[in-house]
């Protein structure tokens, strides 16, 4: 994999970072056990040693959001603690000083062994407390505790988060998108930006931590859970008031947890349950949020390029997809899909024949509005796509209708990690530095894991640097999703927009 020889050059940096972090958590985000021979991961019972921390030391850290299933009335919080604690809770409010309502927490242990020689066997704590019966359109204040530890406190207070319901009717919104992030400087500055934005919720298509940095779903993939630990606490700043809509990359397959590789995820995210088996492909659901509906998908299980976790929902996903569009394309405006592997794209992995052959047909049955991926770490933005060719163009501060011109793909891959290149010879093409080429020599995934060459025309914006998706959604007697794509420093790079039986 592309990530491969970053492991070695980045190991040493991560350990130093773990011990700052550690020291800043309250006693330390490494509750490790010594090293031994590798066995299976699972969720644990926290040993005694680690419960007779005192709760008053053992700080939460890493808070993020999550929606329900319905996102006016239902919102997930979700955090971690550096030892095992007594009574976790959540405290919510309509004000900080008035956090009147407390609410259980549920406790995820989750234990990784060691390996001689590679990593310490290690204890991870994740928490999670589901709040219904909210107002929609309405922000509440939070706070999230342990016996020993409340937020309501005066010396905790600022602890204290918030976040805003769903609106009880549709109104203008903003969401943001990217894949491929890690714990890099870049991906930090990308949150900043993001914040700025003041979405109302972020999608993450995939390849969230890197904690496993190969990437093919192998037990022999070199792996570090603690990368987790540092990951959150990045993310929080963000994801504390934003709700962080993941779902799940070729570096999210962490082979030493079951079932699947997801029982990290399991442990880690809150995220709706929308029908589909949400312990066994946690990646997979959908919500809707305005006039907008968005579904997520786990591309890991129809990939060509990374089989290991090749139809392991025996086609159950792909008939939920057939099934959910269905349903969503009745009931609002827009439909936006994201998953990790490309369908449309010319950088390093570029196109997936896979997704295409599972997906695409029943992204042009239900005429998709908009499809976000990663995998590639770079930002490019195809033309309106129809029967696998150009349904029409799109330049830079176009407009389309999926009705009649097909469906514009978005690589979102800049979040963070280190960036790929576009096909020796293929220059950027982006807002302000357009640049004229209306072909591209690339290639497919088959299913034979083989690259088949593609000469294509509908790569029509690209940019090799850090970047994200924003996206502003209209309703009303017009309806539009305005697209834009901004770089780490804020400056737009490309926008566009959707609009039906325009």
């Amino acid at each position: 994999m592309a990530e491969q020889h970053e492991y070695l050059r980045t190991k040493l940096t991560r350990r130093r970072a773990l011990v700052t972090a550690g020291a800043f958590a309250g006693g330390g985000l490494l509750a490790g056990c010594a090293s031994g021979t590798a066995t299976s991961a699972s969720t644990t019972t926290p040993s005694p040693a680690t419960s007779r921390v005192p709760g008053s030391v053992v700080a939460p850290f890493g808070r993020h959001l999550a929606f329900g299933a319905d996102p006016k009335t239902q919102m997930r919080i979700s955090w971690q603690v550096p030892f095992a604690v007594k009574k976790p809770f959540v405290r919510v409010g309509l004000k900080p000083w008035g956090l009147s309502r407390k609410i259980e927490a549920e406790v995820r242990a989750l234990h990784t062994p060691g390996v001689t020689g590679q990593r310490l066997a290690l204890d991870q704590y994740y928490l999670h407390a589901a709040l219904d019966g909210l107002r929609p359109g309405t922000t509440y204040y939070y706070g999230v505790g342990h016996e020993g530890f409340d937020p309501a406190s005066k010396e905790r207070h600022s602890t204290i988060g918030s976040f805003r319901t769903a609106p009880a009717s549709p109104e203008k919104f903003v969401f943001t998108a990217f894949g491929d992030q890690g714990v890099t400087p870049d991906a930090l500055a990308n949150d900043k930006v993001i914040l700025g934005r003041q979405p109302s919720f972020h999608l993450h298509a995939g390849d969230i931590c890197y904690a496993d940095v190969i990437g093919v779903g192998k037990d022999s993939d070199a792996y570090d859970p603690s990368a987790w630990d540092l990951f959150l606490k990045q993310t929080e700043p963000v994801a504390k008031s934003v709700p962080w809509m993941v779902t799940t990359g070729n570096h999210d397959m962490e082979a030493w947890y079951s079932p699947n590789g997801y029982g990290g995820q399991s442990a880690r995210w809150t995220l709706p349950e929308s029908g589909f088996d949400a312990r066994n492909a946690p990646g997979v659901y959908s919500f809707t949020y305005g006039n907008v509906g968005i579904v997520a998908l786990d591309a890991n299980d129809v990939s060509y390029e990374i089989p290991a976790n090749k139809g392991y929902t025996d086609g159950r996903q792909t008939a939920w997809l057939d099934k959910r569009l269905g349903e969503l394309r009745k009931t609002v405006d827009f439909v936006v899909v994201f998953f990790h592997h490309c369908a449309y794209s010319t950088s390093t992995h570029a196109s997936d024949g896979g997704v295409r052959d599972a997906w695409l047909p029943l992204f042009a049955k239900h005429q998709v509005d908009l499809v976000i991926n990663g995998h590639n770490h770079v930002y490019e933005r195809t033309d309106a796509v129809k029967g696998g060719k150009v349904g029409k163009k799109v330049p830079v501060g176009a407009s389309t209708d999926p009705t009649r011109d097909g469906i514009v793909y978005v690589t979102a891959g800049g979040a963070g990690k280190s960036l790929y290149r576009f096909p020796i010879g293929v220059k950027d093409s982006y807002e302000g530095k357009v640049t004229h080429r209306e072909s591209i020599e690339t290639f497919h995934w088959t299913k034979s894991q083989q690259q088949n060459p593609d000469t294509v025309e509908w790569s029509r914006v690209r940019y090799t640097g850090f970047s994200f998706l924003s996206v502003e959604a209209e309703a009303g007697t017009s309806p539009r999703l305005k697209v834009s794509a901004l770089a780490q420093s804020g400056k737009r790079i490309d926008y566009f927009e959707v609009r039906r039986g325009a």
